[in-house]
């Protein structure tokens, strides 16, 4: 392969040599397969392109300065996968398959993994479709789970520096006791326009309201939300927001900090009173907030007064980078290390 610069890796995609299958036919899991190839073939009929049934997560293993790769609690996304494959009727996929086959494509792919200190990662996305034909609204009795991977720098250019959101009221990403809570690629298809309209405007990313009242705030289209005030981590409590894997995270080293942590609605003028605030997931790990604005109402919520992060988010921000570095002892039993 021609030589990767570690350095200016984007996040998207970029191929690698492998990826693993497992397919689910006559009610039973079978055979960890490996293919070098990018494409899936798929009857028309597939129920993951009529009727959503499809789910994916999203993991990265990273190479500490030690030379070991570790993951970062594979085990949660297999939870939230199965959480979400009971929400739309999908077979689960036992948590000892999944962890072995996200170790078997981490090897497989070991020289795609960045080096350490390059601020790139090995991004892993496990994807279930469902590919049995059905043409009637009822799920589909055969299934593929693939994970595949690729070397990603920051989800945000700059990295770990404050970046301005835009609260779109006209849109709403999901519906309280719908999908929301599901990692569904419908909730994503959900925020393009308006995350369309935030980058047209010059915003990193769009933050959501509830879609009951219009009042409280939910999420970003690809990331959890928190505030900081007296020593206090406080983040959306709300029926149609994913279970960010990060934001759990940071909640439990903010207790480690000493910090007080609060799920709780979240009304859209408390932003003006929080210390620090952040979008926070896999992707962006944490992402600073500097400004929020509110187009329709004109107003401005200006979090971060010089446009760096604040000391709160930066001792989160390092205390979760050094554990999943291997910098840091990782006293909660969140790291799988790939021998």
């Amino acid at each position: 392969m021609k030589e990767i610069d570690w350095s200016s890796l984007g996040f998207g995609y970029v191929p690698t040599d492998y990826n693993v299958r497992c397919y689910y036919r006559d009610g039973k899991w079978g055979e960890i397969e490996v293919s070098s190839s990018e494409s899936i073939n798929i009857h028309m009929a597939a129920t993951a392109l009529h009727y959503g049934q499809e789910a994916f997560e999203g993991m990265k293993a990273f190479r500490g300065p030690d030379g070991k790769i570790r993951v970062f609690r594979g085990d949660e996304n297999a939870a939230r996968l199965q959480r979400t494959c009971r929400g739309i009727l999908m077979p689960e996929l036992p948590t000892e398959k999944f962890m072995e086959m996200t170790r078997k494509v981490i090897k497989m792919n070991e020289r795609f993994v960045p080096p350490y200190e390059s601020g790139a990662s090995l991004y892993l996305r496990p994807l279930l479709i469902g590919t049995g034909a059905q043409i009637g609204v009822k799920p589909a009795d055969e299934y593929l789970f693939v994970i595949f991977v690729m070397p990603v720098g920051p989800y945000f250019k700059g990295g770990f520096t404050t970046n301005n959101y835009v609260i779109i009221r006209e849109y709403d990403r999901a519906a309280p006791l719908g999908t929301g809570t599901y990692k569904v690629g419908g909730n994503y298809a959900a925020s393009f326009r308006a995350h369309s309209i935030a980058h047209e405007k010059g915003y990193a990313c769009e933050f959501y309201l509830d879609a009951k009242e219009k009042k409280y705030i939910d999420e970003a289209g690809a990331a959890n939300f928190f505030g900081i005030k007296n020593n206090t981590y406080i983040t959306p409590k709300s029926t149609s927001i994913l279970p960010s894997i990060t934001n759990k995270s940071l909640q439990q080293i903010a207790l480690d900090l000493g910090m007080k942590v609060e799920c709780r609605p979240i009304d859209v003028e408390e932003l003006a009173t929080f210390e620090e605030a952040g979008a926070c997931g896999t992707a962006a790990v944490i992402s600073p907030i500097g400004t929020i604005d509110d187009l329709e109402t004109g107003k401005s919520y200006k979090i971060s007064k010089d446009g760096k992060a604040g000391p709160c988010s930066e001792k989160l921000y390092n205390r979760l980078r050094n554990i999943q570095y291997g910098i840091e002892p990782d006293t909660h039993g969140w790291i799988t290390v790939i021998e």
